[in-house]
Order: C-alpha cells, then sequence, then structure tokens
C-alpha cells in the first residue's frame, strides 16, 4: 500500500494516512517495501499483534458499558443493563481477533476432517468460519445463522466476494427460534455455536436444552454438534486472571451464568447424545466440546 491509494480507498487526506502510516512503521506494524518508493507492507506477524490486542480490546472497548459504570451495574445491576448497551460491533471485531488463533483453529480442523456435506453455524456473525469451510469443500452447503441485522448484511457480502454465496444461506434469526422450529438444522452433518448458548443462562435454560434436542434430532448418526464455550473460573495458572475477568464480566454486568464443563456434560448427555469430548483452548477460560450421538 502506499499513502494516496490508501487514503483515495477510505477517503481521507493523503497527509493524514502518509503520518499514520509513518506512525504504524514506527510501532513495527508495517515495513517500507525496498525498491518502492512511499509503499508499506503489513510485518509477517500481523495477526499475531491483532491476536494479542484482541484480549485488550475486548476487555476495554466490548465491555466499555461496564467499564465507565460501574456503580451502575453494582447497585442495580438489571437497570443498568437495560439503559448501557453493548456495542456489538466492538464485541464481533475483538472476539475475531481473539479467535483467530484462539478458538477458530481447532474448531476448522475439526470440521474439516469431517468434510461434511452440510454445516449449520449458530451465531454465525459475518460467517467468517463456514466461508472458510465452502471454500475448502466445493460440494458442501450451510446455513449462517444470526439475530444481528448488520451481520448478516456482512455475512452475504462477504459470501458473494468469496464466491460460496450459490452454497451459503443466511438466515437473520435468534438461535431461540430454534426451539419451536428446527427447519434450518434439518439434514445438518455438523452444527456449530460459538460462545452463544450462554447467552440463554439462566432465563432460557430450558429453551436451550429444547435447541440441543433439536440439534441431536436434525442430525445422523456420522454428524456432531461442536460448541465453543466458557467456563467460569478456570483455575489453572496461564488461564486464571483473563477466566477471573471473563466470568465476573458475565455474571456481575450481563447477567449470564457460565457452565462448568461437567455441567455442561450434563446437558448434552441428557439431549440425547452419548459421547461428549473437551477440548481446552488456547483461549483463556475457552473449551470446545465436540458432541456425537
Amino acid at each position: 500500500m502506499n499513502a494516496t491509494k490508501l487514503a483515495d480507498d477510505v477517503d481521507l487526506p493523503v497527509k493524514g494516512v502518509q503520518d499514520l502510516l509513518e506512525a504504524y512503521e514506527a510501532a513495527a506494524i508495517v515495513t517500507r517495501v525496498p525498491g518502492e518508493d512511499g509503499s508499506f507492507r503489513a510485518v509477517s506477524d500481523l495477526e499475531w499483534l491483532c491476536y494479542q490486542a484482541g484480549y485488550v480490546s475486548w476487555a476495554m472497548n466490548a465491555n466499555r458499558p461496564f467499564v465507565e459504570n460501574p456503580r451502575e451495574f453494582l447497585e442495580n445491576p438489571e437497570t443498568a443493563r437495560r439503559t448501557h448497551l453493548r456495542d456489538m460491533r466492538e464485541v464481533a471485531v475483538s472476539s475475531q481477533w481473539m479467535g483467530s488463533k484462539a478458538f477458530y483453529p481447532a474448531l476448522l480442523s475439526t470440521v474439516f476432517e469431517a468434510r461434511p456435506r452440510r454445516i449449520v453455524d449458530l451465531g454465525a456473525g459475518t460467517a467468517r468460519m463456514l466461508i472458510e469451510v465452502l471454500q475448502a469443500f466445493p460440494e458442501t452447503t450451510g446455513v449462517a445463522l444470526d439475530m444481528a441485522h448488520d451481520a448478516c448484511t456482512a455475512a452475504v457480502e462477504a459470501s458473494k466476494f468469496a464466491g460460496v454465496d450459490d452454497r451459503l444461506t443466511v438466515v437473520e434469526a435468534p438461535i431461540q427460534s430454534l426451539a419451536d422450529d428446527p427447519t434450518v438444522l434439518e439434514g445438518a452433518q455438523v452444527i456449530t455455536a460459538g460462545f452463544v448458548f450462554h447467552d440463554m443462562m439462566p432465563e432460557e435454560e430450558e429453551t436451550a436444552d429444547r435447541i440441543l434436542r433439536n440439534c441431536r434430532s436434525a442430525m445422523g448418526s456420522d454428524g456432531f454438534l461442536a460448541i465453543t464455550e466458557a467456563v467460569p473460573y478456570a483455575a489453572m495458572g496461564w488461564e486464571r486472571r483473563f477466566s477471573a475477568l471473563v466470568t465476573y464480566m458475565h455474571q456481575q454486568f450481563m447477567g449470564r451464568r457460565l457452565l462448568t464443563e461437567s455441567q455442561w456434560r450434563d446437558k448434552f448427555l441428557a439431549a440425547g447424545f452419548s459421547e461428549v469430548v473437551c477440548i481446552r483452548q488456547p483461549f483463556p477460560t475457552g473449551r470446545l466440546f465436540v458432541v456425537r450421538p
């Protein structure tokens, strides 16, 4: 990139973009391209820098309402939750950065190994994971379900850009809708969900249980459910502090109840699954549950 081209792309003054690129260069985020006057390229470890930044961004930006209004959340949490809403774009971006190295690789590896004929992702966001699967396997079809209109719009655009829009169906609906109408799950060999089931705990726990049962009914004997979730107050030394932050934020500020590994296992077995494998993630407090009939 160079300042002129980049400024034109984002409709900003060339001087401002040039100054920003020079600051990025000083921070070792970009480096000059030898032999090309005024051109820069991203450093080789940019993805790792974004991954690390994701943790700070999630804590400070995605959770900004909690950081800025702690007294209100401690005195009257229910009113504060209705008044001070999170910026879901901040949540999505920071989560994607963290996930790039922490919870996407294990999930993608598990899905790739299965080479699914049909895959459904619950709480798919912009469908980044599904698009990677569809690009890898030209015969696979997929469904991306998400309640956020902006995320669904972005998923449609991204699928067109990636050339997989003819095999990806984007459904704008909350995951709760699957309790009464599990149509989108039909024929799925693989069903995935990342950090969405805990949003139903504790008020909609029965709804979550019904959805799990519907997932079990929808898939054949060769299918599986892959759920990435956070467990509360993980005690392992390397994940202990961030896990404490995640748990407290969810419980005190969001009003959510995180389930332990054993509690998740009990839920899967009660839903009719017979095999539960729990994989510890590089993301502190993250667990991938691979559940089979």
